[in-house]
């Protein structure tokens, strides 16, 4: 076996042997179990100006294999959220053409997507409710037209001008009175957005979960679920419990989606997680397994990718995206370990060593050699290669 050369913790280099890649195969049709999304990235043309403030140059082409890549194991993409760097480096143009660019994809190979509808159009930063709620339904019109299905985001002008409880079921009760099909929730914490502190009317999560029960019993039929990101497994399991038999629960926990997902007592949650776009062949054999009743291969092949996912995910949470960016160049999924917005500076060399460690590890090195290639050739831009 090649070696892996990783940082040690004094700065110099430390070896370990480079493991091969799991043999998972992909499912010969849909996955029963659970329903799954990937929380998918974009990928930066390598040669454009994709620098800090600039407007996104997408690759398109390496953007959208991406996400054939998702499908091709199974899972459904949900794009254009927090993943696709949305208020930090994906702009409203880009935002438009990804999501029409990614439904028509999805129509042509049967995959199944949902895209993220917010009100990050609008460049000012304070607006009122009444502002917000007509820049929601104009993302939601176009999201319907272009044929994906939605997940309305946690807005930050709804945050800014929200002042209890009642403003926030206002809202999402004029906008999901306009929704032509039932959407899923997104409730965002602070970890992965800072501007979103307190959503739903209340920083402690039991009361904002109160608000969130009765947005989604006010308006039976028109939501379908939501994603909750707060990485706290209590929180959502207590939520989980009390949601009405029609609207699922989407773990958006990358710390704990591992017991979530399998759930207890016959209640799980499904998932729509921006792990998953990093562990795509994992996440699908695992559900695969789950699919076949066999819940200890589910734990040997999840379980181990939690620790991964964590390293990822550690604070300052929002910088996650550089984790899963990282991971698909070493999985030869784009050209360049770049970003939009200059975003892939957001990491330190000893934070994604520990990501390559760890990768390596649980079996998300999908090409072996390869990663182990292209990290070696950034430690030795950056000098450390021995």
């Amino acid at each position: 076996m090649t070696d892996l050369v990783l940082l040690s913790a004094d700065g110099g280099t430390a070896s370990v042997t480079l493991e091969g890649a799991p043999a998972y195969a992909k499912p010969s049709g849909a996955l029963t179990s659970r329903t799954a999304y990937a929380a998918a990235h974009v990928v930066p043309k390598p040669w454009a100006e994709n620098v800090p403030g600039a407007p996104a140059d997408i690759d398109w082409d390496a953007t959208l294999a991406f996400r054939h890549h998702v499908w091709s194991w199974g899972l459904g993409v949900a794009d254009a959220m927090d993943t696709a760097q949305r208020n930090m480096g994906l702009d409203a143009r880009a935002t438009r053409e990804l999501i029409a660019r990614s439904a028509a994809e999805a129509r042509s190979v049967g995959g199944a997507i949902v895209v993220g509808v917010n009100t990050d159009h609008v460049d000012e930063e304070v607006i009122s409710l009444d502002a917000v709620i007509d820049a929601y339904k104009e993302q939601l019109h176009f999201t319907e037209d272009a044929g994906a299905g939605v997940v309305l985001m946690a807005s930050r002008h709804l945050a800014r001008a929200a002042i209890s409880a009642a403003d926030y079921e206002r809202v999402y009760r004029a906008v999901l009175e306009a929704a032509s099909t039932p959407v899923v929730l997104h409730w965002l914490g602070a970890a992965f957005d800072p501007a979103l502190g307190g959503y739903f009317g209340s920083t402690d999560s039991a009361v904002a979960s109160e608000t969130v029960l009765r947005i989604i019993g006010d308006n039976a039929g028109r939501v379908s679920g939501i994603k909750m990101s707060l990485l706290d497994a209590r929180a959502e399991v207590a939520l989980r419990a009390r949601l009405p038999k029609t609207a699922a629960m989407f773990t958006g926990d990358d710390f704990n989606y591992v017991g979530l997902i399998a759930g207890a007592d016959g209640v799980h949650s499904d998932a729509l997680l921006g792990a998953f776009a990093a562990l795509a062949p994992s996440a699908s054999a695992a559900i695969q397994a789950l699919d076949a009743g066999d819940d200890g291969r589910y734990l040997g092949i999840l379980g181990p990718t939690e620790t991964l996912s964590r390293q990822i995910f550690a604070a300052p949470t929002f910088y996650y995206k550089t984790g899963v960016a990282f991971l698909a160049w070493l999985n030869g999924h784009q050209q360049s370990f770049s970003m939009i917005g200059g975003l892939h500076a957001a990491r330190s060399l000893p934070h994604l060593s520990e990501i390559v460690r760890l990768a390596n590890a649980c079996g998300a090195l999908e090409r072996p050699a390869l990663a182990a290639e292209r990290w070696h050739s950034l430690l030795t831009l950056n000098g450390l290669r021995p």
